[in-house]
């Protein structure tokens, strides 16, 4: 039987992860998000974009990597750039 293995990155990534929901739980009791709409065609609070924002970025990143032989490096900066406009417009 083979169990996971957690490296520092993956360590790293979950712990960022982690260390977001908490700013944004933080974030929302100072400054409580009104629902907004942007271009995604619903209303949306900042949770929700962040939510969505990360699945965007999940779904990227697992696109790049199965349909590209390119570094995953253009995935972090596609996602990346996914994530802001999002965050900001979505």
């Amino acid at each position: 039987m083979s169990w996971m293995s957690w490296t520092p990155h993956t360590a790293i990534f979950f712990g960022l992860i982690f260390a977001t929901l908490i700013a944004m739980g933080i974030w929302e009791t100072l400054s409580p998000t009104v629902p907004r709409r942007g271009f995604l065609p619903m209303q949306t609070t900042r949770g929700d974009r962040l939510f969505i924002g990360l699945l965007a970025t999940a779904f990227i990143t697992m696109a790049w990597l199965a349909l590209t032989a390119i570094t995953p490096w253009g995935a972090l900066v596609l996602s990346a750039a996914a994530m802001l406009a999002i965050g900001r417009w979505g």
